[in-house]
C-alpha cells in the first residue's frame, strides 16, 4: 500500500475459527482437545523438534496434554493444527501470534512439524493457506517470522517461503538457560502477490514428476 492509500485505513479483524482446506492439507484452528492425541503421537520420540522452542520435550502424553490445554486453545497465539489430507491426522502446529489489528501486523510462530509433514507438499500448502488468511482474508499489511539465529532450518524455511531478512536482534531472549539472538524476517502486502503466485506454481501438479519430486524449487517458481 502507498502512504496515500492509508488515509482510509481501518483496523483489521482477528483470525476466526474457520478451517482452511487445500488439496493436500487441512489447517484447523484449535478450539478444543480433539487433535491433541494425534499431535502427541506425531511428535513422540522426536525430541529434536523442541530444540529451539521455549518448551518441550515432554515426558509423556499426560505432560503434553497439560501443556497443550494451557497453551494451544487461546486467542493469541492462535494455534492451528496441520492435518495432511493423506492421513487425516494432525501432524504439526503453527500459530498466528502477536496479532496487531490496529496496524495490520501478525507473526507466524510456534511452528512444530512432525516427521509426517516435513518436506511435503502438505506442509508448504499449509503455510500458503495461513499466509493467505493473513493477507487475503484479513487484509493485514505485514507478516513476520522470527527464530533463534542458530536455527538454520528455520532460517532456510523463511527464505524459501519468501520472507525478507530484516536482521538480527542480539541478546533478545533467554531460552532454556541460553542466550537467543533472534533473526527477524517479513513479508509485506506489496510482496504477497508474487509470493502467492510462487506457491501456486510450485503446488501445481505439473511441477512434480511421476515419483512426486519437485521439478522447480519454490524460489524458482517465485522468480517466474
Amino acid at each position: 500500500m502507498t502512504d496515500a492509500s492509508l488515509a482510509n485505513w481501518q483496523p483489521r479483524p482477528l483470525p476466526g475459527d474457520a478451517p482452511l482446506v487445500g488439496r493436500h492439507v487441512r489447517v484447523e484452528p484449535l478450539v478444543d482437545e480433539t487433535r491433541f492425541a494425534d499431535l502427541e503421537a506425531g511428535f513422540r520420540g522426536h525430541d529434536q523438534l523442541w530444540d529451539y522452542l521455549a518448551y518441550g520435550p515432554f515426558d509423556g502424553a499426560e505432560s503434553f496434554h497439560r501443556y497443550a490445554a494451557a497453551t494451544y486453545l487461546g486467542g493469541d497465539p492462535r494455534f492451528h493444527a496441520l492435518i495432511p489430507a493423506e492421513t487425516g491426522k494432525a501432524a504439526g502446529v503453527a500459530a498466528l501470534m502477536r496479532l496487531d489489528p490496529v496496524h495490520g501486523v501478525a507473526e507466524i510462530g510456534h511452528i512444530c512439524l512432525g516427521p509426517a509433514l516435513q518436506k511435503t507438499r502438505a506442509s508448504t500448502e499449509a503455510f500458503a493457506l495461513l499466509f493467505g488468511r493473513v493477507f487475503d482474508e484479513l487484509g493485514y499489511r505485514r507478516l513476520e517470522w522470527k527464530c533463534d539465529s542458530g536455527n538454520a532450518p528455520s532460517r532456510r524455511a523463511a527464505a524459501r517461503y519468501g520472507f525478507h531478512d530484516e536482521g538480527l536482534f542480539r541478546q533478545h531472549m533467554v531460552v532454556k538457560g541460553r542466550n537467543r539472538d533472534t533473526a527477524w524476517f517479513s513479508i509485506t502486502d506489496r510482496e504477497w502477490p508474487n509470493v502467492k503466485a510462487g506457491f501456486e506454481r510450485w503446488l501445481a501438479d505439473e511441477n512434480f514428476d511421476g515419483e512426486g519430486r519437485q521439478i522447480r524449487s519454490l524460489e524458482a517458481c517465485r522468480a517466474g
